[in-house]
């Protein structure tokens, strides 16, 4: 498959997606978008796939926000459309069913920021800045970025970054619970590489079990689900693998990977 403002590469079966419209940021226009809805899509029932890995083209952004020029033809209906779709397709990649981490190597603003908290685990140099500044331009986040960052660093916390449309550097962003790792400025996509190996070792039935439980925690089916996953997850060979090496002192041979 090829993309206009996509680029896809495959290294040790991790999935490397890089954001490429460098003259603009990497803006997410609308083809963009497109292009991403059926990337994501293509690859969601990739079982040969361990990790993703998404990344901004060049040295000056990971995603600088949406097309802020496609702005000036909404109306209220056509931007709560794009909104919705937006929403449905970054809620599309948290749903992978294997870890997704955001490499950030330069700015990662607004619907960048929101594309980064998508992701399951965030990495970023130490000088990116980051922000979401709609607030700004009178408007709000629109792809999921007032659950998802209130989820990740508590209500009081998001409303004083959301409202205040401040731009923030890595090393802040790790103190409010943001990102989880800072990296020297380059050095974001070999240590994303690196956690997707480091994560992935076990069963990769255990690993989509994690995602999705850790990702409906707090809500009411979240410990049913638990339960149900526990259970489940006995009757795989992998877990009966699992318990017998231990047993016999001795390392497990996982399916999968």
């Amino acid at each position: 498959m090829e993309f206009q403002n996509l680029k896809v590469t495959t290294q040790d079966q991790i999935v490397v997606l890089t954001i490429s419209r460098p003259q603009q940021l990497n803006a997410l226009n609308n083809v963009t978008m497109n292009e991403l809805e059926q990337f994501v899509n293509s690859i969601a029932l990739d079982k040969q796939i361990k990790g993703l890995v998404i990344t901004g083209d060049g040295n000056k952004a990971f995603v600088a926000g949406a097309d802020i020029k496609e702005f000036t033809e909404l109306d209220v209906k056509g931007a709560e459309s794009m909104a919705e779709r937006g929403q449905k397709i970054f809620q599309s990649i948290e749903d992978l069913p294997f870890p997704v981490v955001a490499a950030i190597n330069g700015f990662a603003l607004g619907g960048g920021l929101e594309l980064a908290l998508a992701c399951h685990i965030r990495v970023a140099g130490s000088t990116v800045q980051m922000g979401l500044p709609e607030v700004k331009l009178g408007i709000i986040p629109g792809y999921g970025g007032t659950q998802r960052l209130t989820k990740i660093i508590g209500r009081a916390k998001a409303i004083e970054f959301i409202a205040s449309g401040e731009m923030i550097e890595a090393r802040k962003a790790k103190e409010m619970g943001l990102i989880s790792h800072v990296t020297i400025l380059g050095n974001e996509l070999l240590k994303s590489i690196e956690l997707i190996h480091s994560i992935t070792k076990y069963s990769p039935n255990t690993m989509s079990k994690i995602l999705k439980a850790t990702a409906i925690a707090g809500s009411k089916n979240g410990y049913q689900y638990e339960r149900e996953a526990f259970g489940e997850l006995f009757n795989t060979q992998d877990a009966k693998e699992g318990i017998q090496a231990f047993i016999e002192k001795r390392k497990p041979s996982f399916k999968g990977f």
